[in-house]
């Protein structure tokens, strides 16, 4: 009220003067010096030009595609806190999903064998396939190994998200939720759809060729539930690996493809058989150990990670193997082999009245 009554008073000419008396006035804002100035302009433009000569080459390679969507420009560690909880959470989900999966194909087969679902029963669900064209797939779905059953269904999904690359009106949710990247609005979602998402033909034609290879040795160790959970498992940890190396180094840009999850199934297989003969596809007469292949593919990695090359995520295939291997050392014993209470809790929601198998 007083100071309104003397700004009346004084009137406007005045005021300036009645401020600077009683204190009212700001103290102006002190700029940066020239030097100071011309310092954080050349940092942010150094910058910039590294963030689109990392985005141009990741482009010119064919595997990613174009941005069409504002990212920030730097990402502290703090950010990564967000990925590595649902990491975490997402592979319980997977395991858990896995181990009540095989409580169901146990219990069908157990009903099969005593007679309750027998053949009569089932040729009635599921009467023979009519037309020539049907009954050869379903011959040759019948021929393939449990392996390679879950791995063409993964093909398939593969072979989906890479048909939607090629529709304009998706693009943009495909670069959002279909690639993942530290510095977008979405860093969860993506980390399990990027793992089935391919831009390029080539990239979708090689990873589904490795992942077929190695698919009947890595569901004969593992069973199909646990092979299915721990693809996954090594989809989203090897994005998380990813996600740390962009920010350790201040590299962004999106990455895509199924190469950190099959970089996964590669450690496993090696590292359970690492005396099995590998070769190359075009030079059959070059063979190798496994053991010896996994340690040169590692090798060149973390080399990649080290010395920043861009064609590939190495952050991304070396987070994918580490995980393979952590895991047929460790945790198919602290994880998988631990799925008894799970499996009884569902057996007792699934059927109260009868008692829990021992």
């Amino acid at each position: 009220m007083f100071r309104k009554a003397v700004r009346g008073f004084l009137g406007p000419k005045n005021r300036l003067s009645l401020q600077q008396q009683l204190g009212f006035r700001r103290a102006p804002k002190k700029e940066d010096p020239p030097h100071l100035k011309s310092q954080q302009k050349k940092e942010a433009d150094s910058f910039s030009d590294k963030h689109a000569e990392q985005q141009q080459n990741l482009q010119k390679s064919g595997i990613s595609p174009e941005l069409d969507y504002q990212t920030l420009q730097t990402v502290s560690f703090r950010r990564l806190f967000k990925p590595f909880c649902f990491a975490i959470g997402f592979s319980g989900v997977s395991f858990v999903g896995a181990s009540i999966w095989q409580y169901e194909n146990l219990r069908v087969l157990t009903r099969r064998l005593i007679g309750i679902d027998g053949d009569f029963f089932r040729d009635r669900i599921h009467p023979p396939k009519a037309g020539q064209w049907r009954r050869e797939i379903n011959k040759f779905w019948q021929n393939l190994t449990e392996g390679q059953k879950v791995v063409t269904v993964i093909i398939g999904l593969n072979g989906l998200v890479y048909a939607l690359w090629r529709i304009p009106r998706c693009q943009h949710m495909m670069l959002k939720y279909f690639t993942s990247n530290i510095a977008s609005t979405a860093i969860c979602l993506p980390m399990v759809l990027s793992t089935f998402s391919h831009y390029s033909f080539i990239h979708y034609a090689v990873n589904m060729y490795v992942l077929w290879s190695f698919s009947t040795s890595a569901v004969a160790i593992l069973g199909k539930e646990q092979f299915t959970a721990f693809y996954l498992t090594a989809g989203v940890v090897s994005n998380l690996a990813s996600y740390a190396a962009k920010v350790g180094f201040q590299r962004f840009g999106p990455s895509l493809g199924a190469s950190g999850a099959i970089m996964g199934v590669l450690g496993l297989v090696c590292t359970q058989v690492p005396e099995a003969q590998l070769a190359i596809v075009f030079f059959p007469f070059v063979t190798f150990t496994a053991g010896s292949a996994i340690k040169v593919i590692m090798g060149l990695d973390a080399a990649g990670v080290l010395m920043g090359w861009k064609f590939f995520d190495h952050a991304a295939h070396l987070g994918g193997a580490l995980c393979g291997i952590w895991y047929m050392l460790y945790g198919h014993k602290q994880i998988w082999q631990n799925r008894e209470p799970i499996m009884r809790a569902w057996h007792k929601l699934r059927d109260p009245q009868q008692p829990p198998p021992k």
